[in-house]
């Protein structure tokens, strides 16, 4: 038997099933969820953007409300570092350096409706695929 999920986490896992449904109708195709490379690097979602033909990679952030800032605030450089390093891990994975690909962030508030929104190409990964 499992201990129940914090409230935040259980939000969290609420955000990021919302976000799929979402991308789904976008033309996306989920591609994995969760991605944890073995660098230390985290990806909430890997997609294919149909539409573009663009891999992509999505971090979902999830709020109940934006009282203290939009979700994708919270998206700092050391967030957006380890989801850059999982990233690097799977196009070394996949060994075509070449893929074009790209960051978007979805972002999730619950209150006082439901809303979901898109930020493609959030923010890019400045160096080089095979640098750590």
């Amino acid at each position: 038997m499992r201990a129940p999920l914090a409230p935040h986490l259980q939000l969290g896992r609420q955000g990021e099933a919302a976000a799929e449904q979402f991308l789904r109708k976008q033309s996306f195709k989920i591609l994995y969820r969760n991605f944890r490379a073995r660098s230390g690097g985290e990806i909430d979602l890997v997609c294919r953007d149909r539409k573009e033909q663009v891999l992509v990679f999505v971090e979902v952030k999830t709020r109940t409300n934006e009282l203290f800032g939009t979700p994708h605030e919270a998206v700092n450089w050391r967030k957006r570092a380890t989801v850059i390093r999982a990233a690097k891990e799977w196009l070394r994975l996949l060994d075509l350096p070449d893929i074009p690909f790209r960051f978007d962030i979805v972002e999730v508030v619950a209150e006082p409706q439901p809303q979901i929104r898109l930020i493609r190409g959030a923010f890019e990964m400045e160096e080089n695929l095979f640098s750590p």
